[in-house]
């Protein structure tokens, strides 16, 4: 009898921050994370802290399969591509910025499959050269793509699907769906300015924000600016997504068990 397929081991990407109480510092990411994964992909999650420069990237990706970028409160720090300073009361995670830009571009490099998420499309467009923009909602001609923030704001109203966006004819998106257009939440301050050589748009908003891109790379390397991990199983595309994710990560592990 053949041995089962390998399942997947897949990293996703935890943040610096306060404990509740606000006496510890705790790495933590979303439930919906590893939720998301769990229900639409056959794998095993683990958490990767913000280790920095501490993290041994040749290491890690002897080890894993595929590479999820998640969202956080946190943005990639300015000087990471040449924009202004941030403000002073700005939050920031340096240790995520020093461990998951080499990351990315490593894996790109030995064929890793890679799915950015929210902070994680900008963190990949960062990674190859490209640039953000602080606050989309300050450029004239663009709408407020932030969440909520009245004080008995629900979850439901957090994630609800907010705008459209177009996707590219006879893109990946538009191949996974058959669709020229779908409706994303929205929950973001920042987003892409300047596109990364090797970027490809695969999304945009009805106010030119970039919603999703593909990577020219040798495994799946996509990010999307809305938060696909929230019920991907209602949306089309976000679970169309985490599918092709999944068959590449699988690849992968296929791959580096037979490499043994």
């Amino acid at each position: 009898m053949p041995a089962p397929p390998p399942i997947p081991l897949i990293c996703v990407t935890a943040n610096l921050q306060e404990a509740a109480h606000r006496r510890n510092m705790v790495h933590s990411t979303s439930a919906r994370n590893t939720h998301a994964l769990e229900s639409m992909v056959s794998c095993l999650p683990l958490l990767l802290p913000p280790l920095g420069t501490s993290l041994d990237v040749k290491a890690l990706l002897r080890r894993i399969d595929g590479l999820v970028l998640t969202g956080g409160r946190a943005n990639v720090e300015p000087h990471h591509y040449g924009g202004p300073t941030f403000p002073p009361d700005e939050p920031v995670d340096p240790g995520r910025d020093l461990a998951v830009l080499p990351l990315v571009r490593a894996c790109i490099d030995e064929g890793v499959p890679v799915f950015g998420i929210c902070r994680g499309i900008q963190e990949i467009n960062v990674a190859l050269g490209g640039s953000l923009h602080y606050r989309i909602h300050e450029i004239e001609g663009k709408d407020d793509h932030r969440m909520p923030r009245h004080d008995d704001v629900t979850m439901e109203e957090i994630f609800r699907l907010r705008h459209s966006v177009a996707l590219t004819e006879d893109g990946l998106f538009h191949s996974l769906v058959g669709e020229r257009e779908v409706v994303v939440n929205s929950l973001h301050g920042q987003g892409i300015d300047r596109v990364a050589d090797g970027l490809y748009v695969e999304a945009i908003s009805e106010d030119g924000v970039i919603e999703g891109i593909r990577v020219d790379a040798p495994a799946f390397t996509v990010g999307v600016q809305w938060h696909a991990e929230w019920k991907p199983e209602e949306h089309p595309l976000s679970a169309a997504l985490y599918r092709a994710f999944g068959e590449a990560a699988a690849e992968r592990a296929r791959r580096r068990e037979g490499a043994r």
